[in-house]
């Protein structure tokens, strides 16, 4: 009796816990290419958010256009990113962010390999 009683409460926190990942999200690594072009495929979808999450300084040295804003190091950052709608697609790039955004439960999000840098190197254009 003990030993089912403390399989159950085994197999309940498992099944409750808050690791658990949504198997249905799209959350992962695409090249600067390949961001380019989704960027293309999404210029009129309201669903389609391009997220910098770069300190203010390091975004007026130029970012991808349309790009929203929140720091990664402030301290609001977790808050700020728990207040978007999680059903929308992001494209970011910042490798830590995905990790918190998928902690987060949001169900599609794109990380562009190499970052910023990476996205300038290949030619592709930024905004001031």
């Amino acid at each position: 009796m003990v030993l089912a009683l403390s399989a159950s409460l085994v197999i309940g926190v498992a099944l409750t816990g808050g690791c658990v990942r949504d198997e249905t999200a799209t959350i992962e690594d695409i090249t600067p290419q390949e961001a380019f072009t989704l960027i293309q495929n999404n210029q009129n979808n309201p669903d389609f958010v391009i997220l910098d999450v770069r300190t203010a300084e390091e975004v007026a040295d130029g970012h991808i256009e349309n790009a929203i804003n929140i720091d990664f190091y402030s301290e609001a950052f977790r808050d700020e990113l728990n207040k978007l709608d999680k059903n929308k697609t992001y494209l970011i790039y910042c490798r830590s962010a995905l990790d918190i955004m998928t902690e987060l439960n949001f169900k599609k999000v794109y990380n562009i390999l190499g970052g910023i840098n990476q996205w300038k190197a290949e030619g592709l254009s930024t905004t001031k």
